[in-house]
């Protein structure tokens, strides 16, 4: 299996691997930490793959996708922290004033699990910040040791696969997801 990471711009490819099956469905859409809280509540249903659809014409796609020939498999989002909720959060600190890109969301298609692609797309979302400028790629992922992740609850990532692509532990946080503490990693891309 060969993966390849090209931009999100592709909204059809992004919809198979983030979208719900249901076209009505309220999901993620990985906006919740992109947009603010209050238009993240009023966007429904079919209005919320709009705004995602939007995202994917901008410029700057909202993250990557992982490829397996023709086939999506993977998702990873990935903005200027300025950019996303991350900016006010008071769970995940400020290392410093760097103007730090945030790498948020890792989701791999069931089928596709297990074969590299969260790796892929790690690595593919650092290239893609340092593309577009970045100076270092933050991510907040869970810190589980070797205890087993509700697949759901792990769309952060994991420690050690962010240890593994080169980020570094910078601060710890006061975050917390599915009962595991959340890291904030680093990559210095400069």
């Amino acid at each position: 299996m060969s993966i390849v990471v090209r931009p999100a711009a592709d909204f059809e490819d992004t919809a198979a691997v983030i979208g719900p099956k249901s076209p009505t469905a309220t999901v993620c859409w990985c906006l919740t930490y992109r947009i603010p809280s209050r238009l993240n509540n009023e966007l429904r249903g079919p209005a919320r793959g709009e705004y995602a659809a939007g995202l994917c014409r901008a410029a700057v796609p909202p993250g990557v996708l992982a490829y397996d020939g023709d086939e999506p498999v993977g998702w990873a989002a990935v903005a200027p922290r300025a950019d996303t909720g991350f900016a006010r959060s008071r769970k995940i600190p400020y290392v410093d004033d760097l103007p730090v890109w945030s790498l948020w969301c890792v989701r791999v298609r069931p089928g596709h699990r297990g074969k590299g692609v969260s790796h892929a797309l790690i690595a593919g979302a650092v290239a893609f910040a340092r593309e577009h400028g970045a100076p270092a790629v933050e991510a907040y992922p869970l810190d589980n040791g070797d205890a087993r992740v509700d697949l759901t609850m792990a769309y952060p990532g994991l420690r050690k696969n962010f240890e593994r692509a080169g980020f570094v532990h910078a601060a710890d946080t006061t975050s917390v997801l599915a009962g595991h503490p959340r890291v904030l990693m680093r990559r210095d891309l400069r």
